[in-house]
C-alpha cells in the first residue's frame, strides 16, 4: 500500500529543486532558531534522549520548521511518515490511513502521522484520531498556527504536548541566507543595508526568506543594489495579521497595555500594526474610548471627550486622513493621569447590589404622592439638602441594615486630587451631621 501525498519515483528527477526544498535541514541539529525545543534540556531533546516519543502539536508561525521537525522526528524514531493536510483530506482518506498504519504496525513499524492545519478539522474529526493514540497505532503529530487552546478539543490536547516554535529572530534569518549563499556558491548581491532589509521582508519566516533570496541570487546585477533598489524589485511582504484571530487580540492587548504604561511610542506602534493589518479604525475607535473609561477615567475626565471627538472626526473624514484622529486619541491618552478608580468602586458595586438583592431604598428618600404612602412613612424624615447648612444633610442613603462601604477610593494622580479632597470633606461633615 502506498499513502496518501506518497510519490515513487520513476526514472532519475530532472526538476530543478527550490531553494528552500535544498536547503532543508537533515537532522534536527541543523534546524535554526528553535533551540529550545530541539536542544539537550528542551522538550524534544529529552524525549529522543529517553527514546520516548509521544503525540505532539507543533503551534507557530509560518516558515519555522514545523513540518522539517516532524519529518526529522520520525527518521529519528525509525517511524514512518505520513503527511497529511486538514485542507484536502476528508473521513475516507484518514480511514485509509489508519489501515495502513494498524498493518505496518503488525509488521513491526510504527507510524508518525503529520497532519499540517490541524486546526481545520472540526471536533468530532479530532475525536477520530484519539482511539488511534491510546492503542499506539499512530503517533501523531499535529502542525497549527492558531492557538491550540482555541482551536482544539481539550480530549486531544490531553493526550499530546503542546510545543511552541518561535518566528526566527534576525540572527537566525542572516545564518540562513548564509547557507544559502553557500549552496548558491556566490553571495547575494546587496550593500549592508539592503541585506537588512531583505531580512526583515521575511518577517520571522524562514521559507519566505529563501524564496526572496532566491529571486535576488537570479538577478544579473553588475553591481550592488542598494535598500531603494531592491525595494523597486521586491514587493514587501505583508505583515502577519488575523482580524479575527488570536493575532488580532494579541495586538490590541499590546496597544492597550502600551496606554496604560504610558508609553505612547509604543501605543502608536501597535496602532500603526493594526491599521497596516487591515484592521477595522471603528473597532480601534471603540476600544480606544474604553480605554478612556477603563484606565484613565475621573484622573482626566477630557479623555473620553477627545476620544468620542476623535471617533466622530474619523466617521467624517475616512481613511486615512481620519486614522490621524485615532492617533493623536491614542497619544492623549497615553500621557493622561491613569486611574481605575470608578471602575473598580463600579465592579464594588455591582457585586454590592449582587449581594443585597431586593432590598428597598430606606423610606426617607422615597417619594409620597398618594396619601396611602405618606401614612406608611414614605418621605418622612428626608432632609432637603439645598435647605442644610453648606448645602448636604449628610443622611444616609443606603438600605436600612446595610453598612456604608467606601466604593470609590479615587488615588492621588490628576483631577481625581481634587476629587479626593471633596470626598474628605463630605465625610467630615457627614460624621459631623450625624453626631448632632
Amino acid at each position: 500500500m502506498t499513502d496518501l501525498f506518497d510519490t515513487a519515483a520513476k526514472g532519475k528527477d530532472t526538476a530543478p529543486r527550490p531553494l528552500a526544498d535544498r536547503l532543508r535541514p537533515q537532522a534536527l541539529a541543523e534546524v535554526i532558531g528553535q533551540d529550545k525545543v530541539l536542544g539537550p534540556d528542551g522538550p524534544l531533546g529529552a524525549m529522543l534522549a529517553a527514546g520516548s516519543l509521544g503525540s505532539l502539536v507543533l503551534w507557530g508561525p509560518p516558515g519555522v520548521g514545523k513540518t522539517t521537525i516532524a519529518r526529522l522526528l520520525a527518521d529519528q524514531a525509525d517511524l514512518h511518515f505520513t503527511q497529511i493536510s486538514a485542507i484536502f483530506i476528508g473521513v475516507p482518506d484518514l480511514r485509509r490511513i489508519f489501515d495502513e498504519a494498524k498493518l505496518r504496525r503488525r509488521q513491526g513499524r510504527g507510524t508518525l502521522l503529520f497532519v499540517d492545519e490541524i486546526h481545520r478539522f472540526n471536533k468530532a474529526q479530532q475525536d477520530g484520531f484519539l482511539p488511534h493514540m491510546e492503542d499506539g497505532t499512530i503517533v501523531l503529530v499535529g502542525a497549527t498556527t492558531e492557538n491550540p487552546s482555541f482551536e482544539l478539543n481539550a480530549a486531544l490536547l490531553s493526550r499530546a504536548q503542546v510545543l511552541v516554535l518561535d518566528r526566527l529572530s534576525l540572527a537566525d534569518l542572516e545564518r540562513l541566507a548564509q547557507r544559502a549563499e553557500a549552496e548558491l556558491a556566490r553571495p547575494l548581491p546587496l550593500t549592508t543595508p539592503a541585506r537588512a532589509a531583505l531580512l526583515e521582508m521575511a518577517d520571522g519566516d524562514g521559507r519566505a526568506l529563501l524564496n526572496l533570496v532566491e529571486q535576488v541570487a537570479a538577478w544579473d546585477a553588475p553591481t550592488e543594489l542598494d535598500t531603494e533598489a531592491l525595494g523597486k524589485r521586491l514587493a514587501r511582504r505583508a505583515a502577519k495579521y488575523d482580524k479575527s484571530g488570536e493575532e488580532h487580540y494579541n495586538l490590541i492587548s499590546a496597544l492597550h497595555k502600551s496606554v496604560r504604561g504610558s508609553d505612547p511610542d509604543a501605543a502608536l506602534y501597535w496602532l500603526a500594526r493594526m491599521i497596516a493589518g487591515g484592521e477595522d479604525p471603528r473597532f480601534l475607535a471603540r476600544r480606544i474610548t474604553r480605554m478612556s473609561v477603563e484606565d484613565i477615567g475621573l484622573a482626566d475626565p477630557q479623555a473620553q471627550s477627545v476620544c468620542l471627538h476623535a471617533w466622530e472626526v474619523y466617521e467624517r473624514l475616512g481613511s486615512p486622513e481620519g486614522e490621524l484622529a485615532l492617533a493623536q486619541a491614542v497619544t492623549y491618552l497615553a500621557l493622561a493621569p491613569k486611574s481605575n478608580g470608578a471602575y473598580v468602586a463600579w465592579k464594588g458595586a455591582q457585586k454590592l447590589a449582587k449581594s443585597t438583592g431586593s432590598v428597598p431604598p430606606p423610606k426617607h428618600i422615597l417619594n409620597a404622592p398618594t396619601k396611602l404612602m405618606k401614612d406608611q412613612g414614605y418621605g418622612t424624615g428626608y432632609a432637603y439638602d439645598h435647605d442644610a447648612e453648606d448645602g448636604f444633610s449628610g443622611q444616609n442613603y443606603f438600605p436600612d441594615g446595610v453598612k456604608r462601604p467606601v466604593l470609590y477610593a479615587p488615588p492621588e494622580r490628576g483631577f481625581e486630587r481634587e476629587l479626593t479632597k471633596r470626598l474628605e470633606y463630605f465625610a467630615k461633615l457627614r460624621a459631623r451631621r450625624q453626631g448632632e
